[in-house]
């Protein structure tokens, strides 16, 4: 009999008050044959994870299966489990071990990985369990809930809009040589400094801590990459690339001060300043730049759905993410002051609704 997995896990804190669920469904995935969740308190989101597949393993042995389609939003456990990433911290080697000796019962077992929205099931046993953990009484299920995009607390409440959005935590890189000197940074690619990789290092900290990222999407410029780089590793995930994130082409003003660029063209370069479809000499509007960034954030969209997804890149493009969440015109490109390594969060809701909930944080720097 075949059947399929789902399972998550998850921690207030990471570490903090943890728990796992998991489900088993049918081939078809008409019913639910088995279910579990469990509070296990005190521990990190990978645990919990591996947690929830054990749990999982066991309940499709228990109901008679022989062949398991494991599918999962932890981009970490699944890899680890197909034999595609070494495992290499301590505390997940026996869960690892204990999770294929499981596995091993069975005559076929495949691992996917899933985007959160579709493991709204053990996503839900596993908040129940972490509620548990952290003390929380959960909602009776048959009881009625507002989402938490409908109450009056919620900035996407004062839209109106409606369903799980997808969540972009907007992370600029870090430090290079030509920042320190206020330089038009753009196509070129310096790498990060000392400072700049420090930098990298506390985002990197403070997204670990934060914890339920399910994706990273870099630019493809090496100071963007490093800096998502650093984040991944600590979250346990891979670096996308998207080449549409990519910093705006300045042209000839690529590595000159203001003073220079204005001196250099003055005509070109004062219009740029009021005005988006302006290019610099052999470079690109900003017009452009809101065309491939609203490209890319389509295609995030697209591809993660329902999740919280880790975008790192540079000034111009998250400027133009925060306009297009903000649904603002094009002045607030000149307004918005964004610090190296800093974090801003937009949400995309799928009725088109859209909402900002942080600009330009740095206190973990």
């Amino acid at each position: 009999m075949k059947v399929i997995v789902e399972a998550d896990g998850g921690s207030r804190g990471n570490p903090g008050p943890a728990g796992y669920g998991s489900v088993v469904w049918s081939a078809d995935r008409s019913s639910v044959l088995a279910e579990s969740k469990q509070s296990i308190g005190r521990a990190t989101n990978n645990v919990a994870e591996y947690r929830g597949l054990i749990a999982g393993l066991e309940e499709a042995a228990n109901v008679g299966a022989t062949e398991v389609a494991v599918s999962m939003d932890s981009k970490l456990v699944v890899e680890q489990m197909a034999g595609r990433w070494k495992v290499k911290h301590p505390d997940l080697v026996p869960l690892h071990e204990q999770a294929r000796s499981l596995a091993r019962r069975f005559d076929r077992v495949t691992y996917a990985w899933i985007p959160r929205a579709r493991n709204a099931h053990a996503d839900r046993l596993a908040n129940e369990a972490m509620d548990a953990a952290a003390g929380i009484e959960s909602a009776p299920r048959s009881a009625p809930t507002v989402a938490p995009t409908e109450t009056p607390a919620s900035p996407a409440g004062w839209t109106g809009a409606r369903g799980a959005p997808t969540r972009f935590l907007l992370l600029r890189h870090g430090q290079t040589e030509l920042s320190v000197e206020r330089r038009y940074s753009g196509r070129g690619n310096p790498a990060l400094t000392e400072l700049g990789r420090r930098q990298a290092e506390a985002a990197a900290a403070h997204l670990a801590q934060r914890g339920g990222i399910d994706a990273v999407v870099s630019s493809p410029l090496q100071r963007a990459y490093d800096t998502a780089a650093a984040a991944a590793k600590a979250l346990g995930l891979d670096v996308a690339v998207d080449e549409d994130l990519i910093e705006t082409d300045f042209g000839t003003w690529e590595g000159l001060t203001f003073g220079e660029a204005a001196q250099r063209d003055p005509d070109i370069h004062a219009r740029w300043l009021s005005d988006t479809s302006v290019e610099p000499p052999g470079g690109e509007s900003f017009d452009a730049v809101a065309h491939r960034v609203r490209r890319a954030r389509n295609r995030i969209i697209a591809e993660h759905g329902a999740s919280t997804v880790l975008v790192v890149s540079h000034v111009t493009p998250i400027k133009t993410m925060l306009r297009l969440a903000l649904n603002a015109g094009e002045g607030i490109l000149y307004r918005l002051h964004l610090d190296l390594a800093s974090l801003s969060i937009a949400e995309f809701y799928p009725d088109g609704g859209s909402s900002v909930r942080l600009v330009n944080q740095t206190a973990y720097l």
